[in-house]
This record gives structure tokens, C-alpha cells and sequence, in this order.
């Protein structure tokens, strides 16, 4: 124990700042696990695999250090044009980090799809790696003992060092800040990044698109989770309101990339939609922290993943 209280004394006073960013399969529990840290929701989550496209950050403050979380989307083996760009992101993310965080859900076994991700992280070299298990919740001790086993496994197979392997539960919130304190000591010393407040550098207008699209995917068959993209045309203050009842009005439109798909976002008598309207109103509004007016408009963009001028249009 005299070892701990030295290393103690050394890191006082020090403030260290810096990027981490976890990386695992789609529907690892990424999201959730940077919602967690930051304590407020930032990062788009949702039961669908590949829904997180931009690079949200979540910051997370403490008194000795400034973690900003890099959210990339998965790695995964590409079959559009949007495929290839995503992992393209992902890997220039992984090269800029001080810390990439390996997220491994408890409930399922290594598969190929983790051993695919760990391979490309054997590659990275200088960057420090931690193994996180999330989902803990749902599984028993001697499953979880089972799979931090694997995980070890593997990386002696692949000649990745964990720095550590830590097994947490976002939902549960059982060891989350435990994550912090290891992430923490990896990260170079060095002022705040951001101002105090501040949890995400995403624009807010790319923030209120993800909580949108994220409200058009629930409850959509499986067949859509790629074909919506959600542009904000607008966000202006409504005038003639007084100063104390303030409004804001954003107009959105929901892509799609086939007209037979726009009766699935809208449904009967255009109640889906509506219910997409509500949904996402909620959550702008706690996140911008006012009353808003939402208008949303369903497009068809036709086979706009694999178009070059409509990803742009659309962001990407």
C-alpha cells in the first residue's frame, strides 16, 4: 500500500488534460458509457448498430483533470461509400488519442467482430489501451470472470498491453467513475481544453439533428437504421416573444433514400412522425434548455449513401 500513497503524492497539484476514445463493436454500449462520464446525455444512443456518425465529444471535469471523450462510429467491414468514410474517421480518431478505451460488452463472447477491432488497435502502437467491460449488469459473476479472462487472452494473442481491464455498468452506473480514475493518469499533463459547463464541442445544430435521428430510429424496422439522415435547416428565435417566454423554432428535414420508405417514418395518419416530434422536442429542449417549436419534413434523397455530392450535402 505505501507504493499508492507515494504515487499520490507525486501526481498533487498536477492537472493533466486530454482525448480519449472508445472503440468496439456497434451497440458495444460506447454511448452510454460516454453519456455515463459526462453525466448528461451527449452522445446518440440507441438499440440500432452504426448509429453514432459524427465525432461527439463528451467532457467530462474534475478538479485534477479534463477528459474529453471522442465518440468515433464502429469499425466495421464497409459495403458503401458511407462505410469506407466511417472508418476512415475512426481510424485517424484512434491516432490522435492520448487513450482509446476497448469496449467489450459482458454479455457476449470475442467474437470476429471484436477480433477485427483489436487487430487494427495491435497496429497503433504508441497509444495507450484500456479494456472495458460494460453491460456488467447483465450477466452473472462467473461470466463475467470468463469474459475478462478472453479479453486478457486476447491480448496477449494480438501483443496489446491493457493498461487496465475494468469491468463496468453505465445503466447501473456500478464503477464508472472508477473508469475515470484510470483513464485519468494516462492523459498528458496540462490546462482545461474548455470552459468549465461546457460538455460537448458538437454545434448545437448537429446535436439537435443526432437527437432527432435518434427518435426517427426507434421503433423503425431493422431495414432503415442506415437510410435516415437528418438535416437542421433552421434554428431562429421566434420574434415578437417577451423576453421571458421565449421560443425557439427549428425546421428539420428527416432523409430517407427510397419513397417507399417515407410510410414507414411518417406511419398511419402521420402518427409516427409525430411521435418522433414529441420525442426529440423533449430532449432538445433539455438540452438547449428552452421551449421549442419543431417542424419536421420527410425527403427522399435516392440512394444518397453512395453519392458523393448528397453525403456532402448531408454532412458527411
Amino acid at each position: 500500500m505505501a507504493g499508492m500513497s507515494v504515487r499520490k503524492v507525486e501526481t498533487e497539484g498536477v492537472h493533466r488534460s486530454g482525448f480519449a476514445c472508445f472503440v468496439g463493436r456497434p451497440n458495444a454500449g460506447k454511448s452510454t458509457l460516454t453519456n455515463a462520464l459526462v453525466g448528461q446525455k451527449v452522445a446518440i444512443t440507441s438499440n440500432r448498430p452504426q448509429t453514432t456518425r459524427h465525432t461527439v465529444r463528451g467532457i467530462v471535469h474534475r478538479p485534477d483533470a479534463q477528459l474529453v471523450l471522442v465518440d468515433t462510429p464502429g469499425l466495421h467491414k464497409p459495403r458503401t461509400l458511407l462505410g469506407e468514410r466511417l472508418n476512415d474517421v475512426v481510424r485517424t480518431t484512434w491516432a490522435e488519442v492520448d487513450v482509446i478505451g476497448f469496449c467489450l460488452p459482458a454479455d457476449q463472447k470475442v467474437g470476429p467482430g471484436d477480433r477485427f477491432i483489436a487487430k487494427e488497435l495491435a497496429g497503433i502502437k504508441k497509444t495507450p489501451k484500456v479494456a472495458i467491460v460494460t453491460k456488467t449488469d447483465l450477466v452473472d459473476s462467473k461470466t463475467l470472470a470468463e469474459q475478462l479472462i478472453a479479453i486478457d487472452r486476447l491480448g496477449k494473442e494480438l501483443g496489446i498491453e491493457w493498461q487496465e481491464i475494468v469491468p463496468v455498468s453505465a445503466v447501473g452506473e456500478k464503477q464508472v467513475g472508477l473508469l475515470a480514475d484510470l483513464l485519468v493518469p494516462l492523459l498528458p499533463e496540462g490546462p482545461a481544453l474548455y470552459p468549465e459547463g461546457d460538455l460537448t464541442d458538437e454545434p448545437e445544430q448537429v446535436m439537435v439533428a443526432e437527437l432527432i435521428r435518434e427518435a426517427a430510429l426507434e421503433g423503425v424496422r431493422d431495414e432503415l437504421p442506415h437510410s435516415i439522415a437528418v438535416v437542421v435547416e433552421e434554428m431562429l428565435p421566434r420574434e415578437d416573444r417577451p423576453a421571458d417566454r421565449p421560443l425557439l423554432d427549428i425546421h428539420a428535414n428527416v432523409y430517407i433514400e427510397r419513397p417507399s420508405q417515407k410510410g414507414i417514418i411518417i406511419g398511419p395518419k402521420g402518427k409516427r412522425l409525430k411521435e418522433v416530434g414529441i420525442k426529440s422536442r423533449k430532449h432538445i429542449e433539455a438540452l438547449l434548455g428552452t421551449p421549442v417549436f419543431l417542424d419536421l419534413h420527410v425527403k427522399v434523397a435516392k440512394d444518397w449513401q453512395r453519392d458523393p455530392r448528397q453525403l456532402r450535402k448531408l454532412g458527411f
